[in-house]
């Protein structure tokens, strides 16, 4: 991966990043890049509340939603 990310690489990174543990040089390029990129930036947050906000979310089995 080359140092210097896309927005698009980025993203990719972001989500890949949910999922899987990226290797050193990923995770040091999507850090450079966040640091300079705000949309990224607001991005991952985004990402990361909408990922905690549905492990909190009950299931339709779940007696607490009905």
């Amino acid at each position: 991966m080359a140092i210097r990310l896309s927005c698009r690489e980025a993203s990719r990174l972001i989500s890949q990043g949910l999922d899987r543990r990226l290797s050193l040089g990923d995770r040091i390029a999507l850090r450079l890049h966040l640091f300079v990129c705000d949309a990224c930036t607001r991005l991952t947050r985004h990402v990361r509340f909408l990922r905690r906000a549905l492990k909190s979310y009950p299931g339709p089995d779940d007696p607490r939603s009905h």
